[in-house]
């Protein structure tokens, strides 16, 4: 099971959105239409088949209306579901819970359909020794949960920011003149913890790396056979990731190649919505 984000990361995220949605006078068609100590009781339910993450985004919407409000998940992140089954049941204000209604089907309904994804090319490259992983191409504010969707789904997270690993990519290389030279500064600047990886598009550049021994290179837009070679080069010394041309159809077979990693930027900038209603019970 993957390990929750604290409701503290995920607040403000939330915040922002009902903020955007209440605008500069609140829900005024709930005001009009319903009863302001009126109860309603509601249920989160898929209306087709995949994998659930977001649920404390939804839960942590209707509490920000109504702090009274009673939330009972039904499964958790990470579950699979099938259409018709009930996620959550949620009994509330009902001012409040219609208030609430779109922010947390945009959010639960966004990072389930990235898990969703994430599953499918988890699946596709089922009994190799491959990894799918994400990259920075995500929707700006919401990185640290779809991430999180990313893990629900079974996929290995890239790095979250600038900060966290040295990735020397194809315009850092023609910056400071070539490979090896990119790599050589960048082992004398990097620390102890620090992790550095560099991003190649060719057999030629993977050669000249190879000698500084980066903990990891990522194959740009190889054929398939370049990276059975590539793996043959390294031989296991690194960890090679297969970037590039990568999806549904292609994946299996990247895989194959013995490549360690295969990063998939669709994860998250290209994702569906998981069909989620909220509906009376």
């Amino acid at each position: 099971m993957t390990a929750p984000i604290p409701d503290i990361l995920i607040q403000p995220v939330v915040s922002a959105a009902l903020a955007e949605d209440l605008g500069r006078a609140g829900d005024v068609t709930a005001q009009a239409c319903i009863d302001a100590d009126a109860r309603f009781s509601a249920v989160f339910g898929a209306r087709q088949g995949g994998v659930v993450a977001g649920l404390a985004c939804a839960r942590l919407a209707v509490l920000a209306l109504d702090p009274d409000a009673v939330f009972e998940a039904s499964v958790s992140d990470g579950a699979r579901v099938a259409p018709g089954m009930v996620l959550a049941k949620v009994t509330a204000n009902a001012r409040a819970l219609l208030s609430a209604e779109r922010t947390a089907l945009n959010l639960l309904g966004r990072l389930s359909g990235v898990a969703s994804l994430t599953a499918a090319y988890v699946d596709a490259v089922a009994g190799t020794k491959a990894r799918i992983a994400d990259t920075r191409k995500t929707t700006p504010g919401l990185r640290h949960l779809e991430k999180y969707a990313v893990r629900c789904g079974g996929g290995l997270n890239h790095r979250f920011g600038l900060d966290d690993a040295i990735l020397i990519k194809d315009n850092h290389v023609a910056a400071c003149g070539g490979v090896a030279q990119a790599l050589e500064r960048s082992r004398a600047a990097a620390g102890h913890l620090m992790k550095i990886e560099v991003e190649v598009d060719s057999l030629d550049q993977l050669k000249e790396a190879l000698p500084y021994r980066p903990d990891v290179v990522m194959l740009d837009n190889f054929s398939l056979a370049d990276l059975a070679t590539a793996v043959g080069l390294a031989g296991g010394q690194m960890v090679l990731e297969a970037s590039g041309g990568v999806n549904l159809q292609t994946v299996r077979a990247i895989a194959e190649t013995g490549v360690d990693v295969i990063s998939v930027g669709a994860l998250t900038h290209s994702v569906s919505v998981l069909d989620i209603g909220l509906d009376a019970a």
